[in-house]
């Protein structure tokens, strides 16, 4: 059996496709080092400047960009077949394409943390900051799925097998293009909600909010959902339709000041100016009350207690649950010292048997009495004409009630 013989390379044109390659890959590492080594100059001298955050935006896709740059003018200079070159050449022009959409997204983000960074949210007044900020995080997070996909496509569109069933899609898009528009439904739907919110702005960063009963703030706007950081520390992820979709409470739309209740179920003998200054004191000498509201109020009535409710104001959500709890626990150690009385409590009247009744003479008084202030209750109660349909009514009214004067 004859031994196979190693076909022995040709050196002279391995070199000639070699040399220049590896000329245009370290040159294109030196080049790249370069442009890093002067953004990091530039950012440690100029922590502030534009010019040293544009170095540092472009500093990496533009090195890279140079670098297929340097490949595909050695390739161009190779003695290689014209088919390896063209497809080699090819990738090269894929890979500067995607170098532009790196580069572009990249000043998105760029832009977005300038934003960030000039509206800070760790402040009191924080409002006008959410704004910008949650226009800022939509819009950025839209345009750069927009650029990625733009990118993605041309990219897609540079190989004519692609091209060609493009073309045979669009020339048979009718019911193609009616599934393809019900199948995207949720993520277009989405992104145009994205834009609604970005520009009405119904929630922003760090909102308040009451989603599906839960209480919560605006963690996260990304661009097609939301997530909200309940109190309890979990996390509810809602689509960006929801909110354009449902109702919701937003309780930091205009202001974070809040109102908030405090009931007590007292006792019929409570001293009610006595539970108000007690109020008053207890709001003054409690720092998270704002100072604009402290009111004690009897809302309701049953058969044995009456309903108190004590209306306080806060700065915001969080300082004010604190508020209500703190309102609510030293009222009643305040009663519990001051008024005992004042809290709710089971009578028992054993004076009387269960059959008895009143005296006939304690009856006859109560009638009288009841008879002699009729007239000047009915004048303390009625409308002030009111009622009355014509003057011929009021006149007949009049001498009804010239008798009974009289009588009395």
């Amino acid at each position: 059996m004859a031994s196979m013989r190693v076909p022995t390379p040709d050196w002279p044109q391995v070199l000639a496709v070699a040399w220049p390659l590896l000329a245009a890959l370290l040159l294109g590492w030196l080049l790249r080092r370069g442009l890093v080594a002067v953004a990091r100059r530039a950012h440690a001298r100029e922590h502030a400047s534009l010019r040293a955050r544009v170095l540092q935006v472009m500093s990496i896709p533009a090195s890279v960009a140079l670098q297929l740059l340097f490949l595909d003018i050695a390739v161009a200079t190779t003695p290689l077949p014209p088919r390896w070159v063209g497809g080699v050449q090819h990738a090269i022009a894929i890979g500067l394409l995607l170098c532009l959409a790196w580069l572009a997204v990249r000043a998105v983000r760029a832009v977005e943390r300038r934003v960030v960074r000039e509206h800070p949210v760790d402040i009191a007044d924080n409002l006008a900051a959410r704004r910008v900020l949650t226009q800022a995080r939509v819009i950025s997070g839209v345009v750069q799925g927009a650029i990625v996909l733009v990118a993605v496509a041309l990219a897609l569109m540079t190989f004519p097998a692609i091209r060609q069933v493009g073309a045979t899609l669009l020339a048979s898009a009718g019911v193609l293009g009616l599934v393809a528009g019900i199948a995207a439904k949720p993520v277009f739907g989405n992104l145009i909600a994205g834009l609604q919110i970005a520009l009405a702005q119904p929630i922003r960063l760090d909102d308040v909010v009451i989603v599906e009963g839960e209480w919560g703030r605006v963690e996260e706007i990304a661009a097609t959902y939301v997530v909200v950081r309940i109190w309890d520390e979990r996390r509810m992820v809602v689509p960006l339709q929801w909110f354009i979709e449902h109702p919701f409470e937003n309780w930091t739309r205009t202001t974070a000041q809040l109102l908030g209740t405090s009931f007590l179920w007292l006792d019929y003998r409570t001293p009610m100016a006595d539970v108000r200054q007690a109020l008053q004191h207890i709001c003054a000498s409690d720092e998270r009350w704002d100072g604009r509201v402290c009111v004690a109020q009897v809302t309701d009535t049953s058969e044995r207690t009456l309903q108190v409710r004590l209306l306080v104001s806060a700065r915001n959500s969080g300082e004010l649950f604190d508020l209500r709890c703190a309102v609510r626990e030293r009222m009643v150690d305040y009663l519990n010292q001051a008024h005992p009385e004042a809290l709710p409590r089971l009578r028992v009247d054993l004076a009387r048997t269960a059959g008895s009744e009143a005296e006939p003479a304690a009856q006859g008084r109560a009638l009288d009495a009841l008879h002699a202030a009729s007239t000047q209750v009915t004048e303390q109660t009625a409308s002030p004409g009111a009622e009355d349909v014509n003057a011929a009514d009021a006149e007949g009214a009049q001498a009804r009630s010239e008798p009974a004067a009289h009588a009395g």
